[in-house]
């Protein structure tokens, strides 16, 4: 299934589903659950397909041995589940009369029967019949849209549509769906850096479990098992726990999920036992006591953030989180996490344990990241990455500032995110500063590999357009030939003749282009920096030649639409059977839908090509260097002395400077005569206005 497929697919499924919000007058916190529910049941019958065969045979083969198994316990070793008749979604889809809800229960206690205790009562049972009073034909109806996911949908694909899902949701639901919602892009992020591949996995406000999600997308991208990890998460809301142990069963990951406050509950003995955190908690908590954590360890390592006077309120619960976080790890831990700015520079007891973790010599990474990355929230916010290693490497008394601000892709009016490719180019400077600079010309070995695949699609697409545009011409030519002695109303023979369009069909001509620029694809792509730096400027040129070609054919192709438009307007007959035997119908969107082709194959060689860019212009001799305005390695003396523990990257990285390539001493040059231009035209204003109300005046005198 394409990208472009599965989109559809998960932009039809919900449609579908939000349905219930118009018809069955359900909020989304009441339908979500269940919904998702029925996303797992397919994704059930779909993996257990696969492997029944095997179970049978498996049991045949065992049957009268020793080795003497059921038919469920093989099934809960083979594929994770025993799936019984009733459970069965073609059973559920073809069932008759308004019973639904209650063969929906008997299926979801089915599956459960055989599961773990840990994974009891987490699939839906009771929700199916508040959505049946409201409306009979909605579950049928849910039933059959869900029915076409392919049969063939891997666990990958409904793991994608899960997390939409669980996205969608969110939005629906507001600050209350952003409380068990993590933004797919900032978790990747999360995930790249800190690559929690084998160990386990700790994270104590885990909400519906994405965190443990893309961890297990990235073992799989870097080829490890999936058995290696074991994730533990805490969440104190209910519902969200089953959804997150929902999640670990559609993802097949080993792991429990229990419901339980993290302030006062340490269900599994954590302190410095994980390999890994990962967590986005609740923002400015203040309603903890003080007594709930003065003594837990798990807080009180690097101080408590106490409130000033005999209140036994904590001042703020970021810092309990951040102090959480650090003492989860191993000796060989790693972290990464979500927190408010205010945070990063945050004073009084806040900044005595901020001094105290500094110290410590595990902050890694600090991340500033653009506005409006949350569903539910604008408040800006910082990566944290903590690595308890550091200490022993080159990057001892050295924290990585990066400030990601200005890279994000606008999803819409209201949200952004970043795109794969931003996520790597990101992690790609965190490894850098690390020293893998292979694993950096890995990355731009992958891009020109892509760059080179999107190239190969660009000729073809062009050479459709061209041979379509000239047919399209010729087919005009002649049926303007084939009815130039018929009668037309006046008024489309006077439009024709005001609009000049013989002369202009006549004279239209394809246009001169440009030679096509097609950089030389090796036989392998080199892993070598100065040998992709030529081939990247290859790539420029093949890229700014197609751009240009792709400026010259639109210009080409929007003069022949205009000219089949005012034709279809003004010069077809009223029976169109000459226009159609000419090909004509539709033949404007025809030849739009081919153009559009072509930018599309351009645009994306040229997508490959700024990705490699961004990253070669920044970091030229394919070594971690401090870029203006993006990134900054601080030592000790800047941390501590110059800038007081501050953990705001904005202090460090500066602003870059990009006004026509000006030096510091003209920007500010520039800058003092706007200022003085600024002030001309404010006076300007003022004496402006003040002359319009003294004639108003004047005129009511």
């Amino acid at each position: 299934m394409t990208h472009e497929q599965l989109k559809q697919l998960e932009d039809k499924l919900w449609e579908s589903a939000n349905a219930l919000r118009a018809h069955g007058g359900l909020k989304a916190s009441d339908y979500a659950v269940p919904v998702l529910g029925l996303i797992f049941l397919k994704f059930a019958e779909n993996k257990y397909s696969q492997h029944e065969a095997k179970i049978l045979e498996t049991y045949q083969e065992e049957k009268g041995t020793r080795m003497e198994r059921t038919m469920q316990e093989i099934a809960l070793a083979t594929c994770g589940f025993y799936l019984p008749d009733n459970a069965r979604y073609d059973y559920l889809l073809k069932l008759k009369g308004n019973k639904r809800a209650e063969a929906l229960k008997d299926a979801m206690k089915g599956i459960e029967k055989y599961q773990d205790d840990k994974f009891q009562d987490v699939l839906p049972t009771e929700a199916y019949f508040d959505i049946e009073k409201k409306k009979d034909d909605i579950l049928p109806s849910l039933l059959k849209t869900f029915s076409d996911i392919p049969k063939d949908a891997s666990g990958d694909i409904f793991g994608k549509i899960y997390e939409y899902f669980l996205g969608k949701f969110a939005m629906s639901e507001g600050q209350k769906g952003g409380e068990f919602f993590t933004p797919t892009s900032v978790v990747r992020f999360i995930v790249e850096v800190i690559e929690p591949y084998k160990g386990k996995v700790y994270d104590p406000a885990c909400g519906s479990g994405g965190m443990f999600v893309q961890s297990a997308d990235f073992i799989a991208h870097e080829g490890h098992d999936l058995n290696d990890i074991y994730v533990y998460g805490q969440e104190y809301m209910g519902e969200t726990v089953r959804l997150a142990k929902m999640n670990l069963l559609v993802h097949n990951l080993r792991g429990e999920i229990t419901e339980a406050n993290s302030y006062d509950s340490d269900p599994y003995d954590g302190y410095g036992k994980f390999d890994f955190v990962m967590a986005n908690p609740p923002f400015n908590v203040k309603s903890v006591k003080e007594s709930t954590v003065k003594n837990d360890k798990r807080f009180n390592e690097f101080g408590l953030p106490k409130t000033k006077g005999k209140s036994d309120k904590i001042s703020d619960a970021n810092y309990l989180w951040i102090s959480l976080f650090a003492t989860s790890l191993n000796e060989n831990g790693r972290a990464g996490f979500v927190m408010p700015n205010s945070a990063s520079d945050a004073r009084s007891s806040e900044y005595d344990i901020r001094k105290n973790i500094v110290d410590s010599d595990i902050v890694d990474c600090m991340v500033s990241m653009p506005t409006n990355m949350f569903l539910t929230v604008t408040l800006p916010a910082t990566l944290w990455f903590f690595d308890k290693q550091k200490v022993h490497t080159d990057r001892k008394d050295k924290i990585l500032f990066l400030d990601a601000r200005n890279v994000f892709n606008q999803i819409d009016r209201a949200h952004r995110e970043w795109t794969a490719e931003q996520q790597q180019n990101l992690a790609a400077i965190v490894r850098l500063y690390r020293g893998e600079t292979e694993r950096y010309l890995e990355l731009i070995a992958s891009y020109i590999d892509k760059a080179f695949t999107a190239q190969e699609a660009i000729a073809p697409s062009f050479t459709t357009v061209q041979e379509l545009w000239n047919t399209t011409l010729s087919n005009l030519n002649a049926y303007a030939k084939a009815t130039k002695n018929h009668k037309r109303t006046p008024a489309k023979t006077k439009a024709l003749k005001e609009t000049d369009f013989f002369n202009k069909l006549e004279e239209l001509q394809w246009s001169v282009y440009k030679a096509e620029a097609k950089a030389e694809q090796p036989v392998t792509i080199p892993q070598e920096n100065e040998s992709q730096k030529k081939i990247a400027t290859d790539l420029e040129i093949a890229v700014n030649t197609n751009t240009e070609r792709l400026t010259i054919l639109k210009t080409d192709v929007n003069t022949l639409t205009e000219l089949l438009k005012l034709a279809d307007k003004h010069l077809k007959l009223k029976s169109d059977k000459i226009w159609s035997n000419h090909n004509l119908i539709k033949a404007d969107k025809t030849l739009e839908e081919a153009l559009q082709v072509y930018q599309e194959t351009t645009e994306q060689f040229a997508y490959w090509h700024n990705n490699i860019h961004w990253l070669q212009s920044r970091f030229p001799e394919a070594k971690y260097e401090d870029v203006i305005g993006l990134c900054k390695m601080a030592d000790k003396t800047e941390y501590v002395e110059e800038q007081d523990y501050s953990l705001n990257a904005g202090r460090y990285v500066g602003v870059e400077l990009e006004m026509d390539d000006l030096n510091e001493k003209e920007y500010y040059q520039k800058l003092e005569t706007s200022k003085s231009m600024l002030k001309k035209l404010s006076d300007l204003s003022k004496n402006l206005e003040n002359k319009i109300t003294e004639n108003i005046e004047n005129l009511i005198l």
